[in-house]
């Protein structure tokens, strides 16, 4: 009989990587990070990993830190002779950071793919990318998989009579695409012009939305300013309710304020980041579930495709 996989998870996403364990139906493998005076730490696995499988959790959200460890896991294993390392990053940091957008910046996502692999990672699973195209930077198997196979079986739950999807910028208008034609919706569109990074010049509405129960899909919530801000347009336009679903909660800045006071019925996220305050109006949906799917299906050299909804 076959030795099953061992999971591991670094500091960041230990309270995500115990319910994926568990949903595997195995323990959390023992990782200690010993940390000096300096800043400094050593991460070591605390168990023989010698010929196995080896899947390591950690998204790689700011600080810095957790992408490094990240590294430092994975080059422990390949030094302790494991026989495949699989990093699981629930959140794929940096991945803003896909293309030179000015001149003399570096493209960060190209360069993480590159010491991943370099550190010995043989295939990565991840969610929802901020870029599709950031799989053809690494030179190892890619399972990117869809929070969609987690937001659509509660959207249809809520039964809503009018429903209408909705992204909050162009950039996100296949996504919302994609869940209109599953959920046989229309959608509308939200054309923002930034004048600066992380700041809005204007906004305006393309679609109708009157009377309707409208639901913003995103990626990622950063400082909430362009999906408070959407939704605050969606429900001047005369919308029913409005409600965002959101994969990555980054939620920096005052994001927490900013949701509070929004017109939002509520935001529905998932667990790839911690959050870092409670809030009334975040409701989140674990993705502990596809994970450890994915995982199984992994090592058993199953198909995921039914995981892949857009």
């Amino acid at each position: 009989m076959a030795a099953r996989a061992l999971i591991f998870s670094g500091r960041a996403t230990k309270y995500l990587a115990d319910k994926i364990a568990h949903e595997d139906g195995h323990p959390l493998g023992n990782v200690v990070v010993t940390s000096f005076s300096d800043g400094e730490f050593q991460p070591s696995f605390e168990e023989n990993i010698r010929g196995r499988d080896v899947f390591i959790i950690q998204s790689t959200f700011s600080p810095s830190d957790n992408l490094l460890e990240l590294l430092m896991l994975i080059d422990a294993a390949r030094r302790a002779s494991a026989k495949r390392i699989v990093a699981v990053i629930p959140y794929f940091g940096f991945a803003r950071q896909d293309r030179k957008d000015k001149p003399r910046v570096s493209i960060a996502s190209k360069l993480i793919a590159n010491l991943l692999t370099a550190a010995g990672v043989k295939r990565i699973i991840t969610l929802d990318l901020h870029a599709d195209q950031i799989q053809g930077f690494f030179d190892v198997p890619v399972d990117h998989v869809y929070a969609s196979s987690i937001f659509i079986p509660y959207i249809q739950g809520m039964n809503l009579p009018n429903l209408v999807m909705a992204s909050p910028d162009t950039g996100g208008t296949r996504r919302a695409a994609a869940y209109a034609k599953i959920l046989n919706t229309g959608f509308v569109i939200c054309y923002k012009q930034r004048s600066k990074p992380n700041e809005i010049g204007t906004m305006q509405l393309i679609g109708d939305v009157e009377g309707k129960d409208v639901i913003l899909i995103d990626d990622i919530i950063d400082t909430a300013g362009t999906i408070t801000k959407a939704g605050k347009l969606i429900k001047e336009n005369g919308a029913k309710s409005v409600r965002a679903f959101c994969t990555h909660p980054v939620f920096s800045g005052d994001a927490y304020e900013k949701i509070g006071n929004s017109v939002f019925e509520e935001i529905v996220v998932t667990d790839t980041l911690p959050l870092k305050q409670d809030c009334d109006k975040i409701h989140i949906l674990s993705t502990a579930n596809l994970f450890a799917t994915v995982i199984k299906r992994v090592l058993k050299t199953k198909s995921i495709s039914s995981l892949y909804k857009l």
